[in-house]
């Protein structure tokens, strides 16, 4: 038996997925198009089984993005390997209303189904009681209410699910005939069909299904110009009729009990906090407070992080034999992953205080509040969400641009997105500001360090609306774009689902990131211990001379330092480091700092494990140190002054929070855009923007 989920972006489908598959799932594409494909296996029962199709979230069957298309793809088509003998159709139970508009839709399809009611101790939190087996009755078809969450109710669905006939039993919604009689006739006809419903949605989308032949599609594009369907127009008077027939069904079977106490609450909290002037402060209040927090309660665990790694490094030297796979595995991954892995307090942080934010209902009012300035700027409230997601990652931010309808807007977000600050560059950015900005508190409650990291966000966040504004001339469209959006109640965050959230991100960022710096980490410790023989070899006759006539002990540890040093210069990296040095000395950058910024364009946070390599290899066999202390001690040869002073360190965070320095992202935008012009154009602007506000920083500061 071949069963889908269907539902509600956010109606806990994916946990329901997960339940009744465990382990045993599998994830693919659809046959001809790069939208995830969920497939699992479950046991109803011991003679039964029945393999799982988690299709996309959407919220009706009229589709918005390449994902929602999919819905009615895998439920039309009978040849589809996915298309499921019976669907089940997930309902958030605290907002059911909505829900029922795309179960009416479906049921319409003639496909046997039945509904879950998802959440349902959510709902009674709320004082929602809802009549199931009247529901039922109404709909005729099996009703099950249950908690995902919690597993409460797995065993009855699976009956269900077993007990699902092969005939649809539901009651059909609505008379859809009656908005073009002739058209949907015509095209019954056509392919062959009894479902009104099917033929009026054939009619809707013909262009996205990819199962009916060149011939076919214009034939039925015919028929829609030959009885002026109007698909827009029959949208609108389709959802109007759906929600009054609904409302019929509802009648008298949902109890809320608090529901005028919750709104009440609701509306007021949004009369302070989606003020004009009341509501910006206290954005940027939370900003304040998230920002100082990433500083102020990160500081013990990654201390002892730090001081693991240190010690790990010290041990491996002592106690393994040394020699070439020592110092690679030490000096080259030990202290590349150090360099990332020390980071996940202020990760995990991050994620945590968004993941609160998104749970209790106070994301989608900042977006609300943005969208009036976000037109200004060439954008829509829709492009807040990827702007605000790409705090997180611009790479999954670029794919929910497909939730703009307006191909301008779409455009002109996926352009800008990569320029507000991820992840990947909080650890470039704690970085260097714990070495160049004094960790003092102002007014004895806010971290300077916070309210530095803050300063880069709000900097890239401000380039990022900039740039949209340009864009917004140069990038020409007809279409004009609107803003719908659905305001939640507020809420307590789901402190289960906060916790799995920063497992999940800060797991994410160590094994995504982890790969990456392991491979660089591996090829730049060969690069920087290996170089030319003839300049190995003059370094090597040079400081055995030396050490031939030396006795002091500590001139010897000197020379080690220094040997150490002159290697890693004349090494195939220093090599590398030293060819494009002249281009970025007047941004304050040397040779080293440079091998890093080619590394970076890998991922950016390579940058943190590279300079931990670097400095590991060019320590020589000193003691191990941390990687601030190392980087806090370096000296340019020339001046004799600290290498990462205050401008220096300025200018290279104004650089990584304008460089286009990740090529998954460049590959998601080509993906998105099917086009090499504007992942080219992207990168080409942003190391432009970057180059400039370097130059300018360290010019200006030096």
């Amino acid at each position: 038996m071949k069963v889908a989920l269907v539902g509600n972006p956010n109606t806990g489908k994916s946990t329901l997925f997960n339940l009744l598959t465990g382990l045993n799932q599998k994830i693919g594409n659809f046959p001809g198009i790069t939208v995830d494909k969920k497939v699992g296996f479950c046991k109803l029962s011991p003679a039964q089984n029945a393999e799982i199709i988690d299709l996309p979230g959407t919220y009706s069957l009229y589709p918005k993005s390449k994902d929602e298309s999919i819905v009615f793809q895998v439920l039309a088509d009978k040849s589809n390997p996915s298309h499921p003998d019976v669907v089940v159709l997930v309902a958030d139970a605290t907002n059911l209303r909505r829900n029922l508009l795309l179960c009416s839709q479906v049921a319409d399809l003639g496909l046997p189904m039945l509904l879950v009611l998802n959440m349902t101790d959510m709902a009674r939190k709320e004082g929602i009681h809802i009549n199931v087996n009247k529901l039922a009755e109404r709909l005729g078809i099996q009703v099950v209410a249950m908690s995902a969450r919690k597993s409460d109710g797995l065993e009855t669905l699976k009956k269900a699910i077993s007990h699902t006939t092969w005939v649809s039993t539901q009651v059909t919604g609505i008379d859809v005939t009656i908005f073009a009689p002739e058209a949907i006739a015509a095209v019954k006809e056509k392919i062959k069909t009894e479902n009104d419903y099917y033929a009026l949605q054939v009619l809707h989308q013909h262009e996205h299904l990819t199962f009916f032949t060149d011939r076919e599609q214009q034939e039925i594009e015919e028929i829609e110009k030959a009885h002026h369907f109007e698909s827009s127009k029959i949208q609108g008077a389709e959802t109007i009729a759906r929600y009054r027939y609904l409302s019929t069904v509802l009648t008298d079977l949902i109890f809320d009990t608090g529901a005028e106490k919750k709104f009440k609450v609701t509306d007021k909290l949004d009369s302070i906090l989606t003020n004009r002037f009341w509501g910006f402060l206290i954005f940027i209040l939370i900003l304040f407070f998230v920002f100082n927090a990433i500083f102020s309660w990160s500081s013990y665990p990654m201390a002892l992080i730090e001081n693991g790694f240190v010690w790990l490094t010290e041990f491996g030297h002592t106690h393994l034999p040394a020699g070439v796979l020592t110092n690679l595995l030490l000096d080259g991954v030990v202290a590349g992953l150090g360099g990332i892995i020390i980071f996940i307090p202020q990760i995990a942080i991050l994620f945590a205080l968004i993941s609160i934010l998104e749970d209790t209902g106070y994301m989608a009012r900042v977006t609300f509040m943005m969208d009036k300035i976000m037109r200004k700027f060439g954008l829509s409230g829709k492009s807040v969400v990827p702007m605000i997601g790409g705090i997180a990652c611009a790479v999954p931010s670029i794919m929910s641009a497909r939730n703009i309808e307006n191909w301008k807007d779409r455009i002109i977000t996926i352009m800008v997105t990569p320029l507000v600050s991820c992840s990947a560059r909080l650890p470039v950015y704690t970085l260097l500001i714990s070495l160049v900005v004094p960790n003092k508190m102002i007014l004895g409650f806010l971290s300077l360090q916070g309210l530095t990291l803050m300063a880069m966000y709000v900097i890239s966040i401000l380039a990022a609306v900039l740039v949209a504004f340009v864009m917004k001339f140069i990038i020409k469209a007809k279409e004009k774009s609107y803003f719908i959006m659905e305001l939640p109640v507020y809420r307590m965050p789901r402190w289960s689902n906060v916790i799995y959230t920063m497992y999940e991100k800060s797991k994410t960022f160590v094994l995504e990131a982890g790969k990456v710096i392991i491979a660089i980490s591996i090829v730049l410790w060969v690069l920087a211990t290996y170089g030319p023989s003839k300049r190995f070899d003059a370094i090597e006759k040079k400081y055995t001379a030396i050490e031939v006539n030396s006795t002091d002990s500590v001139q010897l540890a000197s020379l080690e330092r220094d040997k150490a040093a002159e290697k890693l210069e004349n090494s195939y990296a220093g090599i590398l480091g030293q060819t494009i040095e002249p281009a970025i000395k007047p941004l304050g950058f040397d040779w080293k700092i440079g091998i890093a910024l080619i590394t970076s364009f890998a991922a950016r946070e390579a940058f943190v494990g590279t300079m931990s390599t670097i400095y590991s290899v060019d320590n020589g066999d000193e003691q191990t140190a941390t990687i601030r202390n190392k980087m806090r001690d370096a000296k340019n040869p020339e001046t004799g002054l600290p290498v990462f002073t205050f401008a220096t360190s300025l200018s290279l965070m104004l650089f990584y929070a304008f460089a286009m320095q990740c090529m998954s992202t460049v590959a998601v935008v080509y993906r998105e855009t099917k086009s090499w012009k504007w992942p080219v154009i992207q990168l080409v602007y942003m190391t432009a923007m970057a180059y400039v506000a370097s130059l300018i920083a360290y010019q200006f500061l030096k």
